[in-house]
């Protein structure tokens, strides 16, 4: 008879049909002698609704109440759980995370796990019950219930099977293990059959939605064998595990894009010891996790600043935003910009510790697909960029990259039709701005003279036929190539 902890997300569990195929794969178990414990998470789409509702009240609700409101839902599940299966035959009882033993600080909205007192899980398990607990809940010591953020039904299941010393943790899911990329958005994506706990790690941290990073950290601290696989079939899954030797022979384990952060600039922020620690510090007090940090060079001569970007989730941007504006006085930086139309995107994989060459590939990609990266982050198996989705704020940084008496000079607007200016940057630098839309004949035969001496040399990215001006319209488009395309005249 083995201890086996099952986790459901909210996909699993969107509706009572879903929640009925649930209970007949628990009873299965448990007809073969097994005890089960079974974490739930909120149906599909009721913890979005539920803080909508309260956002339509305010946009920025107490947090002790919106533990109060968004614990419900796993609450619903729980029951709705515990009632199918009494209706296939088999006892269950269900319990809150209060109920269960789970105690956090007094963080809310992402508080962290304490301790696990089980001695009720025992019991109900020893009489024969199927435990249903609600994932994503705990309580404080004081008895406050609190919730764990997003994706923390993950770490309800990883903590209790840790707690209850299980011998089966699985988490169950849409998709039917871990794959290299979104198989939402890459068909050809394929299922890992194992992977690290620290490749899982920077996947997590990177964006994938298979598994919370808190999650994979705790089962990694504490040695928790879990597997990944679909509640809808009964294929194999993906095992999380430590790291095997073999696993470094697989340079990239899989790709990542999260489209949840949003980027913070501070803009001339004075270059002093102690600016930086000020704002990290603030934005930790308000428990807003920062991800992707760059500081420019400094700038302005004599009284010398510089520009520092950031990541946060975007959640947190409107909470970060009155951090930082709470600061401007004290700090003296001269203002803070938001972009929200960015994504991350990842690589991982042990293997990149040992083989090089693995970021000038991955840039040498996105440079094919002209896609422009905003930030970079590494670590011994991960590379990050930022890249823009729909705009964005770097022309700032295309000028401070110019040397004195450079020269900019733009024919559209690719970037976003407002930019930002700083004017010391233009004077003390000696920059020259143009614009390049219309030119005389005789500058385009000057040009020409130009190419034809070889002085300049086009990026040539593609010829195409006359015939064929239709595909070479919809390549230009597309954006799918890094410098010009060019008609062949018969």
């Amino acid at each position: 008879m083995a201890l086996i902890v099952q986790k459901f997300g909210g996909t699993s569990v969107g509706n009572t049909e879903r929640i009925q195929n649930v209970a007949r794969r628990v009873a299965q178990y448990r007809v073969k002698g097994d005890q089960v414990v079974v974490v739930v998470s909120a149906m599909s789409g009721v913890t979005d609704k539920l803080i909508g509702l309260a956002k339509e009240i305010t946009p920025l609700p107490d947090e002790r109440e919106m533990d109060m409101l968004l614990a419900t839902g796993e609450q619903q599940t729980i029951a709705l759980v515990a009632i199918a299966l009494q209706a296939q035959g088999q006892k269950a009882v269900s319990f809150t995370g209060a109920q269960a033993g789970i105690v956090t600080d007094g963080t809310h909205t992402k508080a962290r796990i304490q301790n696990i007192t089980p001695d009720e899980v025992h019991k109900a398990l020893d009489e024969g019950n199927v435990v249903i607990v609600a994932g994503f809940q705990g309580r404080t010591r004081d008895g406050d219930i609190t919730t764990l953020g997003r994706g923390g039904s993950d770490l309800s299941a990883i903590a209790l099977a840790a707690a209850l010393k299980a011998d089966l943790c699985q988490i169950y899911t849409d998709v039917d293990g871990v794959y290299t990329a979104d198989p939402r958005l890459v068909p050809a994506a394929r299922k890992i059959s194992e992977i690290s706990y620290d490749e899982m790690l920077e996947m997590a941290g990177a964006g994938s939605k298979v598994m919370q990073l808190r999650s994979v950290e705790f089962a990694k601290k504490f040695n928790v064998v879990f597997e990944v696989r679909s509640s809808l079939n009964d294929n194999p899954g993906t095992i999380v595990k430590e790291e095997t030797s073999s696993m470094e022979d697989v340079v990239v384990r899989g790709v990542s894009l999260d489209k949840n952060q949003a980027k913070v600039t501070v803009w001339s922020l004075p270059d002093q010891p102690g600016r930086a620690a000020r704002i990290f510090n603030a934005l930790s007090e308000a428990t807003i996790n920062v991800d992707m940090i760059v500081q420019n060079a400094s700038h302005a001569g004599g009284n010398p600043a510089t520009d520092l970007t950031f990541t946060v989730d975007k959640p947190d941007l409107t909470k970060a935003g009155k951090v930082l504006e709470s600061l401007r006085a004290e700090l003296g930086f001269r203002e803070v910009s938001t972009d929200e139309s960015i994504g991350k995107v990842s690589i991982v994989g042990v293997g990149m510790r040992s083989h090089s060459g693995v970021a000038a590939r991955m840039f040498t990609v996105l440079a094919a697909e002209g896609v422009n990266i905003g930030l970079i982050s590494t670590s011994e198996i991960k590379i990050s960029v930022v890249i823009d989705l729909v705009g964005g704020a770097q022309w700032p940084l295309l000028l401070d990259a110019l040397r004195t008496g450079g020269r900019y000079a733009s024919a559209g607007a690719i970037a976003g039709p407002m930019v930002t200016l700083d004017l010391r940057t233009l004077y003390l630098k000696d920059l020259q701005l143009l614009g390049c839309t219309w030119q005389d004949d005789a500058v385009f035969a000057q040009l020409l003279t130009y190419v034809e001496r070889g002085q300049l040399t086009p990026l040539l990215a593609h010829t195409y036929d006359l015939r064929d001006i239709a595909q070479a319209q919809a390549d230009f488009v597309a954006k799918r190539f890094v410098g010009k395309i060019a008609l062949l005249i018969p």
